[in-house]
């Protein structure tokens, strides 16, 4: 007995001693399993909603400031207001402070789509049951097939800014509210209610538009953005390219991760220094790192595992994580002035802490995701919050 006693002594002074205490390890499937349980009641009432939901897209609005056609997206730049000097001339950048007078019903309407086809996708993949993608179908023909409805698989009229451009490179970003579309499309493919006619005109759809984006002037100037935006490009054309089975793009990605996103974004020390000098630097750094997570996550593959890839420096999107989840667990740790806007309102339920806690078995990541909300209402949080049913993508 005294022997077993000094056994059990040792074992406590040694867990202890190496500082893993608070570091309880489970079974990552075992962990997705706990995310199911944790994430199953909303889903169920959030697909509720989405099965009494008509679709709306681009056609159903306009605004008399667009130059684009009915079937084109329109939106206007967040940060920019009317010039109190000069208030009919162009606007002016005030970084950080959305306007909220400008026109942002389509990015509305599909910020919408995207909640209901993730709802329907999400309750598809616990239930199995195939009504639930016989209403996604009406949404899809809608968007990407319908002659009268489809929206143009180009973004030449994202964030215009009045008085100065009619579109602009940064409007790319207003897509990323596709890639659950896309990735619902992705899980619900092989259910006998999601018709081949259909499937393949969204499959064309985002063809077309990843063709757009690598191939236009606004998207190649998107793409070679040093900040958020580059992420947020390169995270929406992988979801694209994953749905169009496009290896080619898919590769093309994980080298400029490696090669570029990465090694130029991240600092040594884990945090995202560009992210860091704007006016929120709080929500602009938690957004970059879930775009870089959801990269790692899209793109990972058993022979090229970007969630293991170090730079020759030691960035990864570990030292990522582990940088900035200590001021997602207790903000008040936070160094930098608060932002300016929507400070009280971040964190959520951040998709890295759950990404990250799967692949890197971290309990006390997956704690604290679980712990936050599950359900933000506040826009702009959504607007900067695309992935918001992880359980498509795990």
């Amino acid at each position: 007995m005294k022997k077993i006693i000094s056994i059990l002594l040792m074992a406590v002074f040694y867990i202890v001693g190496t500082g893993f205490s608070n570091e309880t390890k489970i079974d990552p499937a075992q962990m997705k399993k706990q995310a199911e349980i944790v994430l199953k009641k909303q889903i169920l009432a959030e697909s509720a909603w989405a099965m009494q939901q008509t679709p709306i897209t681009v056609t159903a609005s306009s605004s008399p400031r667009s130059a684009g056609g009915k079937h084109d997206f329109f939106s206007e730049a967040d940060y920019f207001w009317p010039d109190p000097k000069n208030p009919e001339g162009p606007y002016i950048n005030r970084d950080g402070l959305t306007n909220p007078d400008n026109f942002l019903v389509h990015r509305k309407a599909m910020v919408r789509f995207s909640k209901i086809i993730g709802a329907l996708a999400s309750a598809y993949k616990i239930t199995g049951d195939d009504k639930y993608v016989k209403q996604a179908v009406k949404h899809f023909q809608a968007w990407f097939v319908n002659s009268e409805t489809l929206m143009n698989p180009n973004l030449l009229f994202a964030q215009a800014i009045k008085g100065k451009f009619t579109g602009r490179n940064y409007g790319i970003i207003d897509t990323i509210h596709l890639m659950e579309v896309a990735q619902g499309a992705f899980i619900m493919q092989k259910s006998k209610a999601f018709d081949t006619a259909t499937f393949n005109g969204v499959k064309k759809w985002f063809a077309d538009y990843t063709l757009w984006l690598n191939t236009s002037k606004p998207g190649i100037q998107e793409k070679t953005v040093k900040n958020n935006h580059a992420t947020c490009w390169a995270m929406q054309v992988a979801s694209f390219a994953r749905l169009c089975n496009d290896e080619n793009m898919l590769d093309s990605l994980r080298t400029s991760f490696k090669t570029i996103l990465l090694p130029n974004q991240m600092g040594v020390d884990g945090s995202f220094p560009l992210e860091m000098a704007r006016t929120k630097p709080y929500g602009y750094s938690i957004f970059n790192l879930d775009a870089m997570t959801m990269l790692c996550q899209i793109l990972s593959t058993p022979t090229d595992k970007l969630w293991k890839f170090k730079t020759a420096d030691g960035k990864s999107i570990e030292k990522g994580i582990a940088y900035l989840y200590p001021f997602v667990a207790d903000k008040n740790k936070w160094t930098l002035p608060p932002d300016v806007m929507y400070w009280e309102n971040w964190p959520v339920a951040q998709p890295f802490l759950l990404f990250g806690a799967v692949e890197y078995n971290q309990q006390n990541w997956f704690t604290v995701w679980e712990k936050l909300d599950h359900k933000p209402q506040v826009e702009e949080v959504i607007r900067n919050l695309p992935i918001r049913n992880p359980l498509i993508w795990l």
